[in-house]
């Protein structure tokens, strides 16, 4: 069992944090992380960080714009276990890219996986496990003959611009029952 190099982050100082000090402490965690990195690959460049990603994505290494992405409402849904899995995950990517021959590597391939593990004593999960209902909303909703179906406002306006949509369980073709209220 691997043991996280990076110190852990107190839950109850995390739960008490307002949206700008979360941030805050995203780009503490992004910073130690960094410097971390830094030790054993000196040139590496410190990443902008930037909390503007949407949909079921934790976090994106963006290495056209030069830093990373993270998913606000996954972060402040999620705290703990964002600043110790999803930071260190990215940053991993942001290492391995910057390696000589990293534009070769896979993204979760044998060198990320080593970063996870060797340099952040972490096990190289490759998806989080959160909950993406509020941070993804299907407000439209479909049905088949054996289930509703939640469709995003984009597959909603290609559904109206007559895609046709069937289910993968009982390969019906999806009728649209109206917008759903969002849970809180």
């Amino acid at each position: 069992m691997n043991t996280p190099v990076l110190p852990h982050p107190d839950p109850d100082r995390l739960a008490a944090l307002d949206h700008e000090a979360l941030l805050a402490a995203l780009h503490e965690r992004v910073e130690a992380a960094w410097r971390l990195c830094h030790e054993v690959h000196p040139g590496l460049p410190r990443p902008r960080v930037w909390c503007d990603l949407r949909g079921k994505s934790a976090g994106q290494a963006h290495f056209g714009r030069g830093g990373l992405r993270f998913n606000p409402v996954l972060l402040a849904e999620n705290r703990e276990t964002f600043l110790v899995e999803v930071v260190p995950h990215e940053m991993a990517h942001w290492l391995v890219q910057h390696l000589d021959d990293g534009h070769l590597a896979r993204p979760h391939g044998r060198e990320w996986q080593t970063v996870m593990r060797r340099l952040f004593g972490l096990e190289p999960r490759t998806t989080h496990r959160f909950d993406t209902r509020r941070a993804s909303p299907a407000p439209h909703r479909y049905r088949c003959g054996c289930r509703e179906h939640g469709f995003t406002a984009r597959r909603h306006a290609m559904a109206r611009r007559g895609h046709r949509y069937r289910c993968r369980h009982c390969a019906q073709t999806l009728v649209y029952l109206g917008r759903a209220a969002l849970e809180n």
